[in-house]
């Protein structure tokens, strides 16, 4: 009898390891000022569309349309595996398997994603807060959200273990090095 040859373990099987706290929420503020592009495009194509021709006119149907424009966003470069933030700062969303996303399971990410935003501005609102108070309940929350992932077993934020992803580490390719 023979045996099989040993063989070297494929990157897929590495471990997945989260990255850092700081570099996830470096990700997670970089990904905020790329929105403002987002919403610029989307909130011209919804005034054009519509007619409006104040701010506050269509207001809550605007937020509407922002919250499924941002979804499509997220969903689409989620099931791809990074979105430029994350291109960027080398990190990449996959299911507990290390796998790629399914467009569904991306969407319930997404949709457990406002876990981080939704109940500060729902406790702001129902108390009528002022802006400034407001301001300072939401990074309270989203601090103390953000510290909880250091409790987490696999240090992964308490919506991605609600929606079975995990953001994990991601060395890209290096490029095929050029003959002279």
């Amino acid at each position: 009898m023979t045996t099989p040859p040993a063989t070297s373990t494929p990157p897929e099987a590495a471990p997945l390891m989260a990255p850092p706290l700081m570099r996830r929420m470096a990700c997670w503020l970089y990904e905020g000022m790329l929105m403002f592009g987002v919403v610029f495009i989307a909130g011209y194509l919804f005034s054009t569309l519509t007619q409006t021709r104040h701010a506050l006119d269509n207001r809550h149907l605007q937020q509407a349309f922002l919250f499924v424009v941002f979804g499509i966003y997220f969903a689409w470069f989620w099931a791809k595996g990074q979105t430029l933030a994350m291109k960027t700062w080398h990190i990449r969303v996959v299911n507990r398997q290390g796998q790629a996303l399914s467009q569904g399971h991306a969407l319930l990410r997404y949709l457990l994603s406002w876990l981080w935003l939704l109940p500060p501005l729902a406790v702001s609102g129902a108390l009528g807060l002022p802006g400034g108070e407001v301001a300072v309940i939401t990074i309270g929350w989203i601090t103390v959200w953000a510290l909880l992932s250091r409790f987490h077993a696999e240090r992964q934020f308490l919506h991605d273990a609600l929606a079975g992803t995990r953001l994990v580490h991601y060395h890209p390719p290096e490029p095929p090095k050029r003959k002279r």
